[in-house]
Protein backbone atom coordinates (compact mmCIF):
# COMPACT_ATOMS: atom_id res chain seq x y z
CA UNK A 1 0.00 0.00 0.00
CA UNK A 2 1.05 3.22 -1.26
CA UNK A 3 1.91 5.98 1.57
CA UNK A 4 -0.63 8.66 1.86
CA UNK A 5 0.74 12.17 -0.35
CA UNK A 6 0.16 15.65 2.15
CA UNK A 7 -0.17 18.73 0.28
CA UNK A 8 0.73 21.89 2.79
CA UNK A 9 -2.51 24.08 2.60
CA UNK A 10 -0.63 27.71 2.73
CA UNK A 11 -3.58 29.66 3.51
CA UNK A 12 -3.78 28.02 6.79
CA UNK A 13 0.03 26.96 7.60
CA UNK A 14 3.11 28.96 8.20
CA UNK A 15 0.47 32.05 9.40
CA UNK A 16 3.58 33.47 10.87
CA UNK A 17 5.12 34.37 7.47
CA UNK A 18 3.68 37.85 5.72
CA UNK A 19 3.01 36.54 1.94
CA UNK A 20 2.45 33.21 -0.16
CA UNK A 21 6.05 32.93 -1.49
CA UNK A 22 7.74 32.72 2.04
CA UNK A 23 4.74 30.49 3.22
CA UNK A 24 5.39 27.88 -0.28
CA UNK A 25 9.36 28.24 1.09
CA UNK A 26 8.58 26.88 4.47
CA UNK A 27 6.05 24.34 3.34
CA UNK A 28 8.97 23.20 1.04
CA UNK A 29 11.50 23.27 3.94
CA UNK A 30 9.19 21.63 5.79
CA UNK A 31 9.27 18.37 3.53
CA UNK A 32 6.52 18.77 1.60
CA UNK A 33 6.56 17.69 -2.20
CA UNK A 34 2.92 19.32 -3.14
CA UNK A 35 1.13 22.77 -1.60
CA UNK A 36 -2.34 24.34 -2.14
CA UNK A 37 -3.63 27.60 -1.98
CA UNK A 38 -7.16 28.71 -1.15
CA UNK A 39 -7.28 32.35 -3.65
CA UNK A 40 -3.84 33.11 -4.98
CA UNK A 41 -4.85 36.00 -6.96
CA UNK A 42 -3.02 38.46 -4.97
CA UNK A 43 -0.14 37.52 -6.31
CA UNK A 44 0.97 37.38 -10.23
CA UNK A 45 1.07 33.63 -10.93
CA UNK A 46 4.03 33.46 -12.81
CA UNK A 47 5.81 34.06 -9.71
CA UNK A 48 3.92 32.20 -7.41
CA UNK A 49 4.75 29.24 -10.50
CA UNK A 50 8.64 29.76 -9.92
CA UNK A 51 8.66 30.24 -5.88
CA UNK A 52 6.76 27.17 -5.73
CA UNK A 53 9.34 25.40 -8.30
CA UNK A 54 12.15 26.47 -6.47
CA UNK A 55 10.64 25.08 -3.31
CA UNK A 56 10.12 21.48 -4.69
CA UNK A 57 6.57 22.00 -4.44
CA UNK A 58 4.03 20.86 -6.44
CA UNK A 59 0.67 22.98 -6.71
CA UNK A 60 -2.37 20.33 -6.37
CA UNK A 61 -5.26 23.18 -5.33
CA UNK A 62 -6.51 26.39 -5.76
CA UNK A 63 -10.22 27.57 -5.41
CA UNK A 64 -12.48 29.68 -7.47
CA UNK A 65 -12.32 33.12 -6.37
CA UNK A 66 -15.14 34.15 -3.66
CA UNK A 67 -16.76 36.69 -5.59
CA UNK A 68 -18.02 39.93 -3.21
CA UNK A 69 -16.39 39.20 -0.06
CA UNK A 70 -17.38 42.52 1.80
CA UNK A 71 -20.82 42.00 0.53
CA UNK A 72 -20.57 38.39 1.93
CA UNK A 73 -20.02 35.81 -1.06
CA UNK A 74 -18.21 32.71 -0.59
CA UNK A 75 -18.06 31.63 -3.77
CA UNK A 76 -20.80 31.89 -6.79
CA UNK A 77 -21.50 28.70 -7.91
CA UNK A 78 -25.03 28.37 -7.28
CA UNK A 79 -26.08 32.10 -6.12
CA UNK A 80 -28.67 32.97 -8.90
CA UNK A 81 -27.94 36.03 -10.72
CA UNK A 82 -24.60 35.72 -10.39
CA UNK A 83 -23.72 33.29 -13.41
CA UNK A 84 -21.54 35.96 -15.13
CA UNK A 85 -19.06 36.28 -12.67
CA UNK A 86 -18.91 32.84 -11.61
CA UNK A 87 -17.84 32.21 -15.31
CA UNK A 88 -15.41 35.38 -15.22
CA UNK A 89 -14.10 33.77 -12.05
CA UNK A 90 -13.56 30.45 -13.81
CA UNK A 91 -11.87 31.75 -16.45
CA UNK A 92 -9.07 33.94 -13.61
CA UNK A 93 -8.80 30.24 -12.04
CA UNK A 94 -8.22 28.23 -14.87
CA UNK A 95 -5.39 31.23 -15.99
CA UNK A 96 -3.77 30.48 -12.75
CA UNK A 97 -4.19 26.79 -12.54
CA UNK A 98 -2.18 26.24 -15.98
CA UNK A 99 0.73 29.01 -14.53
CA UNK A 100 0.98 27.33 -11.92
CA UNK A 101 0.78 23.61 -13.18
CA UNK A 102 -2.04 22.91 -10.59
CA UNK A 103 -4.77 20.44 -11.98
CA UNK A 104 -7.60 20.90 -9.33
CA UNK A 105 -10.00 23.81 -9.07
CA UNK A 106 -12.32 23.63 -5.99
CA UNK A 107 -15.16 25.08 -7.94
CA UNK A 108 -17.01 27.06 -4.47
CA UNK A 109 -20.48 27.02 -4.31
CA UNK A 110 -21.24 29.96 -2.53
CA UNK A 111 -24.04 30.83 0.20
CA UNK A 112 -28.26 30.87 0.29
CA UNK A 113 -28.04 34.92 -0.69
CA UNK A 114 -29.17 37.14 2.63
CA UNK A 115 -32.30 37.01 3.82
CA UNK A 116 -33.90 34.05 1.46
CA UNK A 117 -35.62 30.78 3.06
CA UNK A 118 -32.39 27.57 2.40
CA UNK A 119 -35.72 25.35 1.64
CA UNK A 120 -37.35 28.04 -0.56
CA UNK A 121 -34.81 28.72 -2.50
CA UNK A 122 -32.99 24.94 -2.91
CA UNK A 123 -34.20 24.14 -6.04
CA UNK A 124 -33.38 27.64 -8.11
CA UNK A 125 -29.98 26.83 -6.39
CA UNK A 126 -29.45 24.01 -7.41
CA UNK A 127 -30.26 24.40 -10.87
CA UNK A 128 -28.25 27.38 -10.98
CA UNK A 129 -25.44 25.08 -9.86
CA UNK A 130 -25.84 22.53 -12.28
CA UNK A 131 -25.84 25.15 -15.23
CA UNK A 132 -22.57 26.52 -13.86
CA UNK A 133 -21.19 22.99 -13.65
CA UNK A 134 -22.24 21.67 -16.68
CA UNK A 135 -19.72 24.89 -18.46
CA UNK A 136 -17.39 24.89 -15.96
CA UNK A 137 -16.34 20.90 -16.81
CA UNK A 138 -16.58 21.79 -19.91
CA UNK A 139 -13.97 24.68 -20.03
CA UNK A 140 -12.30 22.29 -17.47
CA UNK A 141 -11.87 19.96 -20.01
CA UNK A 142 -10.44 21.47 -22.47
CA UNK A 143 -7.22 21.97 -20.26
CA UNK A 144 -7.10 18.86 -18.70
CA UNK A 145 -8.45 20.30 -15.16
CA UNK A 146 -10.45 18.17 -12.43
CA UNK A 147 -13.31 20.70 -10.95
CA UNK A 148 -14.05 19.81 -7.37
CA UNK A 149 -17.46 20.29 -5.33
CA UNK A 150 -16.49 20.62 -1.52
CA UNK A 151 -19.14 20.36 1.23
CA UNK A 152 -18.63 22.82 3.77
CA UNK A 153 -20.50 22.29 6.97
CA UNK A 154 -23.15 24.45 8.49
CA UNK A 155 -23.20 23.60 11.61
CA UNK A 156 -19.87 25.83 12.77
CA UNK A 157 -18.28 26.96 10.23
CA UNK A 158 -20.58 28.96 7.56
CA UNK A 159 -24.55 28.17 8.06
CA UNK A 160 -25.27 29.69 4.84
CA UNK A 161 -23.07 27.75 2.44
CA UNK A 162 -25.69 26.10 0.46
CA UNK A 163 -23.27 22.51 -0.49
CA UNK A 164 -23.40 20.91 2.78
CA UNK A 165 -23.38 17.25 3.00
CA UNK A 166 -21.16 14.43 0.83
CA UNK A 167 -24.85 13.36 -0.09
CA UNK A 168 -25.95 16.57 -1.75
CA UNK A 169 -22.45 16.85 -3.21
CA UNK A 170 -22.73 13.31 -5.22
CA UNK A 171 -26.51 13.55 -5.75
CA UNK A 172 -25.50 17.01 -8.22
CA UNK A 173 -22.20 15.55 -9.44
CA UNK A 174 -24.58 12.45 -10.55
CA UNK A 175 -26.63 15.24 -12.31
CA UNK A 176 -24.21 16.83 -13.67
CA UNK A 177 -22.33 13.30 -15.12
CA UNK A 178 -19.37 14.41 -15.92
CA UNK A 179 -15.86 12.45 -15.02
CA UNK A 180 -13.64 15.64 -14.94
CA UNK A 181 -16.08 17.05 -11.89
CA UNK A 182 -15.20 15.05 -8.23
CA UNK A 183 -15.89 15.29 -4.57
CA UNK A 184 -13.52 17.16 -2.37
CA UNK A 185 -13.41 15.25 1.17
CA UNK A 186 -12.84 17.73 4.35
CA UNK A 187 -13.27 15.25 7.10
CA UNK A 188 -13.44 18.09 9.42
CA UNK A 189 -16.72 19.60 7.39
CA UNK A 190 -17.45 15.56 7.17
CA UNK A 191 -17.73 14.99 10.67
CA UNK A 192 -20.01 17.59 11.74
CA UNK A 193 -22.68 17.49 9.52
CA UNK A 194 -22.62 13.44 9.14
CA UNK A 195 -20.04 11.35 11.47
CA UNK A 196 -20.24 7.59 9.62
CA UNK A 197 -17.06 8.99 8.67
CA UNK A 198 -15.86 4.91 7.71
CA UNK A 199 -19.20 4.36 5.75
CA UNK A 200 -18.98 7.87 4.09
CA UNK A 201 -15.10 7.53 3.11
CA UNK A 202 -16.07 3.78 1.83
CA UNK A 203 -19.27 4.65 -0.22
CA UNK A 204 -17.86 8.35 -1.63
CA UNK A 205 -13.97 7.33 -2.15
CA UNK A 206 -14.50 6.46 -5.83
CA UNK A 207 -15.28 9.86 -6.87
CA UNK A 208 -13.23 11.72 -4.14
CA UNK A 209 -10.39 13.88 -5.99
CA UNK A 210 -9.08 15.50 -2.88
CA UNK A 211 -9.46 14.91 0.57
CA UNK A 212 -8.39 17.75 3.31
CA UNK A 213 -8.28 17.25 7.00
CA UNK A 214 -8.63 18.70 10.58
CA UNK A 215 -9.19 18.15 14.17
CA UNK A 216 -12.87 18.48 15.29
CA UNK A 217 -13.96 20.49 16.92
CA UNK A 218 -10.94 22.59 16.88
CA UNK A 219 -9.67 22.64 13.30
CA UNK A 220 -6.11 22.46 14.67
CA UNK A 221 -3.85 19.67 13.64
CA UNK A 222 -4.71 16.18 13.66
CA UNK A 223 -2.49 15.08 16.14
CA UNK A 224 -4.48 17.94 18.34
CA UNK A 225 -7.16 16.91 20.61
CA UNK A 226 -10.64 16.33 19.43
CA UNK A 227 -13.07 13.57 18.02
CA UNK A 228 -11.07 12.01 15.22
CA UNK A 229 -8.35 9.11 15.28
CA UNK A 230 -5.97 10.16 12.31
CA UNK A 231 -4.09 7.34 12.44
CA UNK A 232 -7.17 4.90 11.77
CA UNK A 233 -8.19 7.41 9.17
CA UNK A 234 -4.72 7.26 7.43
CA UNK A 235 -5.02 3.91 7.37
CA UNK A 236 -8.50 3.66 5.88
CA UNK A 237 -7.37 5.67 3.15
CA UNK A 238 -4.47 3.56 2.26
CA UNK A 239 -6.55 0.47 2.44
CA UNK A 240 -9.15 1.81 0.15
CA UNK A 241 -6.64 2.77 -2.19
CA UNK A 242 -6.85 6.43 -2.14
CA UNK A 243 -4.22 7.56 -4.82
CA UNK A 244 -4.86 11.82 -4.48
CA UNK A 245 -3.54 14.62 -2.11
CA UNK A 246 -4.47 14.84 1.56
CA UNK A 247 -4.41 18.64 2.06
CA UNK A 248 -3.50 19.96 5.71
CA UNK A 249 -6.18 22.68 5.93
CA UNK A 250 -5.93 23.58 9.73
CA UNK A 251 -5.33 26.14 12.23
CA UNK A 252 -2.12 25.42 13.65
CA UNK A 253 -2.38 25.53 17.27
CA UNK A 254 0.91 26.85 17.79
CA UNK A 255 4.22 27.37 15.78
CA UNK A 256 3.51 25.50 12.48
CA UNK A 257 6.64 23.61 12.34
CA UNK A 258 6.72 21.94 15.63
CA UNK A 259 3.24 21.02 14.97
CA UNK A 260 3.97 18.95 12.11
CA UNK A 261 5.51 16.41 14.04
CA UNK A 262 2.42 13.92 13.69
CA UNK A 263 3.14 14.60 10.04
CA UNK A 264 7.11 13.69 10.75
CA UNK A 265 6.29 10.63 12.39
CA UNK A 266 4.11 9.51 9.77
CA UNK A 267 7.06 10.17 7.50
CA UNK A 268 8.95 7.87 9.93
CA UNK A 269 7.11 5.18 9.79
CA UNK A 270 5.73 5.14 6.18
CA UNK A 271 8.62 6.49 4.34
CA UNK A 272 8.31 9.74 2.56
CA UNK A 273 6.73 9.40 -0.99
CA UNK A 274 7.49 10.95 -4.15
CA UNK A 275 5.99 13.60 -6.07
CA UNK A 276 3.71 13.36 -8.97
CA UNK A 277 0.40 13.43 -10.07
Amino acid sequence: MAPLRFSANVSWLFSELPGLPARLRAAGSSGFQAAEIGWPYAEPPEGLARVARDAGLQLVLINTPPGDREKGEMGLGAVPGRQAAFREGLEQAVLYAKALGCPRIHLMAGRVPQGADRAAVRGEMETVFLENLRHAAGVLAQENLVGLLEPINTRITDPRYFLDTPQQAAAILQKVGRPNLQLQMDVFHWQIMDGNLTGNIRQFLPIVGHVQVAQVPGRGEPSSPGELNFPYLFQLLEDEGYKGFVGCEYQPQGDTVEGLSWLRSYWDKRGHPQAGH
